[in-house]
This record gives C-alpha cells, sequence and structure tokens, in this order.
C-alpha cells in the first residue's frame, strides 16, 4: 500500500523524465511515448487490480494515454524551447492529480472528493482534443500526409476521448452509443471541411477543438437530462465568440 501511494508522484516523474530525453534526443519521440505510456498503463493497473471499486484500468488509461501521446507530438511542431519545456511540466502536473484522484477513488474512497475525475477530465479533454486536431493539421501541413488517413486517425481519437467524457461522467454506454457514434462522424466531417481553409495548424486546431466543446458539451448534459434553452444559449455564445476572437487575430496562410 505505501508503495501504491508513490505511484501517483513515482510515475509523472518517470514520465517527465522520459519527455526530457526526448527533448535533447528528438529522434526517440516514438519510443518514448510508448514507453511513458506504459508507464502510465502500469500505474493504473495496478491500482485497478488491488480495488475493489473498479477493475477496468482500460477507462482510466485512456485519458493520460492520450493527453501525453498528443502533447509531445504537438511539441514536434513547436520552436520555442520554454513552451516546450512548460508544456512537459504541465504534463506531469496533470498526471500526477490524475493519478492521485484515481488514487484516492480506488483505493481510499472515504478521501476522494466528489467529481474530481469528472470536473478534470472535462478540462483536459478539450486540451487533448486541440492537440490531437493541431498535430492532424500539422501533419498534413509540414509532411503532406493524406487527409483521408488523418480522417481516420482524427475518427478513432474523437471515439476514444467522447467515450471517456461520457464515462467520466457516468452516462449508461448503452444509451451514449449512438451520440458518441453521431459526434464522431460529425466532427470528422468539420475536420474534413477545416482542412480546405486557409489557416495554419494551430487555428485549424483550435476551431474543432471548440466544434467539440461545443457538440459534446450538448450531448452531455441532454444524456444527463440537464439541457435546457439557456445552456443551449450559453454553449453557442461561448463557441461563437470563442472563434470570432481567435478567427479575428489570427494570421491567415
Amino acid at each position: 500500500m505505501n508503495l501504491n501511494r508513490l505511484l501517483p508522484l513515482l510515475i509523472p516523474l518517470l514520465v517527465f523524465l522520459l519527455e526530457e530525453v526526448y527533448f535533447f534526443y528528438p529522434r526517440l519521440i516514438y519510443l518514448i511515448v510508448v514507453l511513458a505510456i506504459l508507464l502510465i498503463f502500469f500505474a493504473l493497473w495496478q491500482l485497478t487490480r488491488l480495488s475493489t471499486v473498479d477493475k477496468s484500468w482500460w477507462n482510466y488509461l485512456i485519458l493520460p494515454a492520450l493527453m501525453t501521446g498528443a502533447l509531445i507530438a504537438y511539441t514536434v511542431f513547436l520552436s520555442s524551447q520554454t513552451l516546450i519545456q512548460l508544456l512537459l511540466i504541465f504534463n506531469l502536473v496533470f498526471l500526477y492529480v490524475y493519478l492521485r484522484h484515481v488514487y484516492y477513488y480506488l483505493l481510499n474512497p472515504l478521501a476522494y472528493e466528489v467529481f474530481s475525475i469528472e470536473n478534470l477530465s472535462s478540462y483536459i479533454n478539450f486540451l487533448t482534443f486541440f492537440f490531437l486536431a493541431a498535430v492532424a493539421y500539422g501533419l498534413q501541413s509540414f509532411l503532406n500526409v493524406q487527409i483521408t488517413a488523418l480522417a481516420l486517425i482524427m475518427l478513432v481519437s474523437a471515439v476514444l476521448a467522447v467515450y471517456q467524457i461520457i464515462w467520466a461522467n457516468k452516462i449508461d454506454l448503452k444509451t451514449a452509443w449512438p451520440f458518441i457514434l453521431v459526434s464522431c462522424l460529425l466532427l470528422v466531417e468539420l475536420f474534413w471541411s477545416i482542412s480546405f481553409l486557409p489557416f495554419n495548424y494551430n487555428i485549424s486546431g483550435f476551431c474543432l477543438a471548440v466544434s467539440y466543446y461545443l457538440i459534446i458539451g450538448l450531448v452531455k448534459n441532454y444524456l444527463l437530462d440537464k439541457l435546457d434553452a439557456k445552456k443551449v444559449r450559453m454553449y453557442l455564445a461561448l463557441g461563437l465568440i470563442s472563434l470570432f476572437l481567435v478567427l479575428l487575430t489570427a494570421k491567415w496562410l
């Protein structure tokens, strides 16, 4: 049990050290991503193995694995070493907070703060989707990767991201699956459409991420029976204002 208490701190530190190796040896990116995800998997498998609350380690793995992989991939397109280091530190903090919440939820429920995983998932899920979308558009812009291949990657990523947020909010999957599939297909259509616009990869990624925020917000509240006209207006207003401000100041290519 003492060793398990150290996992939320030890694993993020080890992942951060791997990311620092990648920082100095970028060609090792694939190996670093695989090793980092394996470390996260080990921590979550160990916690769920000993838990009497939940044994489904894969549900807990989706968010940190996507976030870590997408963030590392996103740094490939950055030239600022300071910004790269800040993102790596951010991932370190996120992994620590996330694993700590998971530890309490699985092994020490009395100390767990209600809705901690749900709230953290809402923010990090959006940021993760932005990184995924920006990386996809970056691959299209800089490496001329075919849009069809990228669309397939985005479809898989969208299914995992939407599924994760549905699971985190404890929504019945039998009811949610049709909404997950329709949402993901709509996001892929938007991904395809945005790819033809003259934006850089960050702007394109942000536009798709805002679309994701609107779609998943409406779907989540509908499935939780919390959707009303006020929330629809709020989501639409936030999305449109965000898009307007970004496009107004965007550098078109």
